[in-house]
């Protein structure tokens, strides 16, 4: 594990690579096509959601992610793999504190207890849901409370796994009515059980290990142009 020290040098070094992104993006992390900061959709309280990408030093010094297999009783998205998150209160002040209260309804985080740092940040995606990184610095600790109502299973994966092409991954072609995109799938062992980590969380990790890794996946991502997706759905809100 990781001491003190080394929690307050990869802070800082994760701060300063995020921060420095997030005014010069990092060219590669989402490829040619896509979508215009200026063209994000801008939304109100009501339809913004945030999501925790919570990050801790592994045993051997790696980056891992914690990930959640959602409850198969819930009525949105049963039994995918996310991210502690969800959609914004009136009562939250911003975005992190949307991730931090979802991250302590659904597995019980306390960001002061459990020493999570967060680092805000805005990344490029289609819909309104904002990643904030949080950096927990004694993963040891933590004790997951699960609410069983939305959420199955907690378990973590190595961040760097979300840039490698190897056995994991796949990308599929699917649609959303006339347009069709690249949909990446992480194929995920741990604890002898499987999961399937794909769709918007999959995106997500994939540019979030981009940007703090410094480099592009070794895969070719197949993103498509989605501006004339973007303009109609900015015609309609």
């Amino acid at each position: 594990m990781a001491c003190e020290k080394e929690y307050h040098e990869i802070f800082h070094d994760l701060k300063d690579k995020l921060q420095f992104q997030f005014h010069r993006p990092y060219e590669n992390a989402m490829g040619p096509n896509s979508v215009p900061k200026n063209e994000l959709v801008v939304s109100s309280k009501m339809k913004r959601a945030a999501v925790l990408i919570c990050i801790f030093g592994g045993k051997e010094g790696e980056l891992r992610v914690f990930l959640t297999k959602r409850s198969k009783n819930l009525a949105s998205h049963p039994g995918d793999v996310a991210l502690p998150g969800g959609k914004m209160d009136e009562g939250d002040v911003d975005d992190s504190a949307t991730a931090l209260r979802e991250a302590e309804e659904e597995i019980g985080l306390d960001p002061c207890r459990d020493r999570c740092i967060i680092i805000q940040c805005k990344m490029q995606n289609l819909l309104s849901v904002v990643p904030v990184v949080g950096i927990l610095s004694r993963v040891e600790e933590f004790k997951p409370v699960l609410n069983a109502d939305e959420v199955d299973v907690i378990f973590d994966a190595p961040l760097k796994m979300f840039l490698e092409e190897d056995g994991r991954h796949k990308c599929v072609e699917k649609e959303w009515g006339k347009w069709k995109y690249g949909c990446h799938i992480f194929d995920f062992e741990w604890d002898q059980r499987n999961f399937i980590i794909g769709g918007l969380t999959a995106s997500i990790l994939i540019q979030a290990a981009s940007l703090i890794y410094q480099r592009p996946p070794s895969f070719n991502q197949n993103l498509q142009d989605f501006s004339q997706l973007q303009r109609t759905l900015n015609s309609i809100n």
